[in-house]
């Protein structure tokens, strides 16, 4: 991915995705596990149509994308937001990731990772991502919180769950529209 500076989505997004970061919040805080979640819209009918995530395999997450990107193709989506945990390795340890990797043969399987949130929303301007950590609410072992959301604007992205939007004729390359 190519990261650009802190950038919220543009108002119209953030109207639809807003309540759903905060259902995420919500359930965590109830002592919930996320389900992985995609939500396929149109901003210009107001359709969205949520799409859950079968994380526990590739298999399972390549039937997954296959999925959304049907919806996306039969909603004439303008959007995909995904919300899923995720791991990511505490900050001191980025540098040694191909060593940790090699080591333990995931982050997750690490004494070095890190629960989040993982957040992004694929558009036809570019992608924001969010991963805010997940830590414990108070004293409770089971209910946790995510805190404050900081998207970042990436120009590429790639993966099993990037490019799920349908290209439409007159596609322009991805740049930041507010």
């Amino acid at each position: 991915m190519i990261e650009a500076p802190v950038s919220m989505p543009p108002q119209a997004y953030m109207n639809i995705i807003s309540p759903l970061i905060d259902r995420a919040r919500v359930g965590l805080e109830a002592g919930e596990r996320l389900q992985p979640m995609a939500f396929v819209g149109n901003l210009t009918t107001k359709e969205v149509i949520p799409v859950m995530i079968q994380a526990g395999s590739g298999e399972g997450k390549d039937q997954s994308a296959r999925t959304i990107q049907s919806a996306a193709l039969a909603l004439e989506a303008d959007f995909v937001f995904v919300i899923m945990e995720a791991w990511t390795l505490r900050p001191d340890k980025m540098r040694q990731m191909n060593a940790i990797l090699d080591k333990y043969g995931s982050i997750s399987a690490s004494p070095y990772a890190i629960d989040t949130c993982s957040l992004m929303l694929e558009t036809r301007h570019g992608v924001w991502a969010a991963q805010p950590q997940i830590k414990p609410k108070g004293i409770s072992k089971q209910k946790r919180t995510i805190g404050v959301i900081e998207f970042r604007y990436f120009t590429e992205a790639g993966g099993r769950f990037a490019h799920l939007l349908p290209r439409k004729e007159g596609d322009e390359p991805p740049a930041i529209l507010h």
